[in-house]
């Protein structure tokens, strides 16, 4: 399968020709149509959070907001999981018991993987990072659904002159490599994050972080900046075709935090 290439403002995005067909609705039994799912997998910058931890909130919460009629989401991420512990749980198994002919699996893996004193969780960036990976794919692609690889959104770390860092290593560039190889479409959130990060800057990039009282966490987001992360992730898949225009909405639209909510656990 050939590949082709569109170039986003801050990244470039895998674009495999068999997502330019991809149909609004699958068929369930009896011929009826039922919703998309997207699938997420990840980990705690994707995951539902519930009423104890907010303002903590996953990017994976706010992704329904961009999307529209047709496309339900089943967020998987749960907190702390690599993509070796994830699959090693079950969890993977779970996932793909749910998906459909015409669904998305979306895999963004990388913060814990990262963790080389947990072997329970650690992978080495080009071997046993790509090898976990590729089993995401497979299961995805088994069942008639698209795969979707995305690199880790970045964490907010500035140096002294205030350019925003890269804090992933080798894990970002892995998950490319590996797109390419096995033509998968990638959403380069690592990249498109670290780019807003920087035009926000140091002071500002806090409104988007959970920092409050208590803590200064910045890994996981409050409510604008899960709002920020899954616009981006939203948009990517509409640049890739994986969903189509009338799958998406308000993607240049103000959302109020006030749409979160974080249910009892």
């Amino acid at each position: 399968m050939s590949l082709t290439r569109r170039r986003t403002a801050a990244a470039l995005l895998a674009l495999p020709l068999a997502f330019a067909a991809t149909p609004a609705f699958a068929e369930s039994g009896g011929g009826r149509p039922r919703p998309r799912t997207l699938h997420i997998a990840g980990d705690s910058t994707a995951a539902q959070k519930y009423a104890d931890a907010a303002p903590e909130t996953g990017w994976g919460m706010a992704l329904p907001f961009f999307l529209g009629r047709g496309v339900d989401i089943a967020n998987h991420a749960v907190n702390g999981r690599s993509s070796k512990s994830f699959i090693d749980e079950g969890r993977l198994a779970v996932l793909l018991e749910g998906v459909g002919e015409g669904d998305l699996v979306l895999v963004q893996f990388g913060h814990n993987d990262a963790k080389s004193a947990d072997p329970t969780r650690y992978t080495e960036p080009w071997s046993t990072y790509q090898e976990h990976l590729r089993q995401y794919i497979d299961g995805a692609r088994a069942r008639g659904a698209l795969p979707v690889l995305a690199t880790s959104v970045e964490r907010r770390k500035f140096d002294a002159s205030g350019t925003a860092l890269p804090t992933h290593g080798a894990y970002p560039a892995a998950m490319r490599a590996l797109a390419e190889e096995e033509d998968v479409a990638l959403v380069d959130i690592q990249a498109l994050s670290l780019a807003l990060w920087q035009k926000l800057g140091v002071e500002e990039t806090k409104r988007y972080f959970n920092w409050t009282a208590a803590e200064q966490d910045n890994t996981h987001f409050n409510p604008p900046g899960a709002i920020a992360v899954a616009r981006l992730v939203a948009t990517g898949l509409l640049d890739l075709r994986a969903l189509a225009p009338r799958e998406v909405r308000r993607l240049d639209d103000e959302i109020p935090e006030s749409w979160i909510t974080w249910p009892q656990a």
